[in-house]
């Protein structure tokens, strides 16, 4: 199984509610619409959030994923 693609990064590791989702806020701006942003955070808040923050906004979660104390996001920028 190959990895997913993504334009641009965000790792969020180590931040806790309410700084990740405050840093995607302000991050996906500086990706194109279509473009996918890669999300890293350890807080478990971000599960709840940053579904939420995509369907408010108009994003797409192109996938979600856990790895050990890790959550992995894709997200392509809606326009």
């Amino acid at each position: 199984m190959s990895a997913p693609e993504y334009d641009s990064e965000l790792d969020a590791c180590g931040l806790f509610c309410p700084e990740p989702v405050m840093m995607l806020h302000n991050r996906i701006n500086d990706v194109a619409p279509g473009e996918v942003l890669r999300v890293v955070a350890t807080d478990p808040s971000t599960t709840r959030d940053i579904p939420r923050f995509c369907q408010f906004l108009g994003h797409e979660l192109v996938s979600q994923e856990e790895q050990g104390d890790t959550f992995i996001y894709l997200i392509r920028r809606g326009s």
